[in-house]
């Protein structure tokens, strides 16, 4: 009887602290939600830091009370509460072990989203860890490895050709914090973006971009490339096993129309002949010949191994370029100024 007496009181304590904060936090989403998303001052920062410890307070004194307080059922109903109070905001909770992970999103992107680790160390519940990324916020775990793993993923807006800038990380525990085991950032120096990605068991697939010489955004047809990750039994972090790539012909096609221009540019006429048999073509082709920023445009129904690619001379009048494909290289068979 005595016994349930602390357990009692912190449940009717608990709701007082809890609803004081969420009219805090209805307060602060009423005067501060146009600045969040909009503005990168300090008056932004400011009020990303009362949010946060907010939140923060949240989930720590429910830790730190016990009971039903600690369920993840009864963490995320406070949560969704915060959550309508924002509008349009995710506060999302997943365990990591002994760990209590949150993705919180307050708009699409950076610098109002977090992902943040709740833990005990000293006896006490507190914060131990928090990321600020661009994008946002989820997280998936990840099955096998010697410990339990999440991967949080840090998705941006998408375009209009269905990609998005994505960044993965795999959070592993580490005594009472995190550690980040793996990320795509120092896998992909030059951003990762991505057309399609999952999580599957132990596999992680990621389709993604590949910017080259003669890549224009939101073209279709361009090669994109597949990585497949695994993570071991024993291993700490995702491998890669296999890589595939998609509609590979259009990199191999740019190589040479990047050769042809830098071959023309220089008067290498040996390097010019490989991309241009045809000795009379090489020999109207202007040397100030130069890419134009356009979509390549294949036409299969007229010859399936032929693309137009568009380019423009120093006067800025345009041409068109047909290539057609011969075994694995591509040679230019026609140049016409345009009209």
């Amino acid at each position: 009887m005595f016994l349930l007496a602390p357990v009692l009181l912190g449940a009717v304590a608990a709701p007082g602290a809890q609803d004081d904060r969420l009219e805090r936090f209805r307060n602060l989403a009423a005067t501060r939600l146009a600045l969040v998303g909009t503005d990168d001052g300090e008056r932004t920062r400011e009020a990303l830091r009362e949010i946060y410890a907010l939140l923060d307070e949240e989930i720590v004194d429910s830790l730190q009370s016990g009971s039903v307080f600690t369920s993840l059922p009864f963490l995320q109903e406070r949560l969704d509460g915060f959550a309508d109070a924002w509008g349009g905001a995710s506060f999302k909770l997943r365990r990591l072990g002994r760990l209590t992970v949150g993705a919180f999103q307050l708009v699409d992107s950076s610098p109002g989203n977090s992902v943040r680790v709740y833990g005990e160390a000293r006896g006490e519940a507190q914060l131990q860890h928090a990321f600020v990324r661009d994008g946002r916020p989820a997280l998936y775990p990840l099955t096998g490895g010697p410990t339990p793993a999440l991967i949080v993923a840090w998705e941006g807006w998408p375009t209009n050709a269905g990609v998005r800038p994505l960044r993965l990380e795999l959070l592993r525990p580490r005594g009472d914090d995190v550690t980040v085991t793996w990320d795509t950032a120092p896998l992909y120096p030059e951003g990762l973006v991505a057309r399609d990605w999952r999580i599957r068991g132990n596999e992680l697939r990621i389709r993604y971009e590949l910017h080259y010489p003669g890549w224009t955004p939101g073209c279709e047809g361009q090669t994109e490339q597949e990585d497949v990750y695994r993570l071991a039994p024993d291993g700490v972090a995702p491998t890669r096993v296999a890589r595939r790539q998609y509609n590979g012909w259009h990199q191999a096609l740019r190589h040479s129309v990047s050769g042809l221009f830098a071959a023309l540019a220089s008067g290498d006429r040996a390097s010019l002949a490989t991309f241009v048999p045809d000795a009379e073509l090489r020999r109207r082709l202007p040397a100030t010949l130069a890419p134009e920023p356009a979509c390549d445009a294949p036409d299969p129904a007229v010859d399936p191994d032929a693309v137009s690619v568009a380019a423009v001379e120093s006067e800025r009048r345009p041409w068109t370029l047909t290539w057609r494909r011969a075994g694995r290289r591509w040679q230019l068979v026609s140049a016409t100024p345009v009209l």
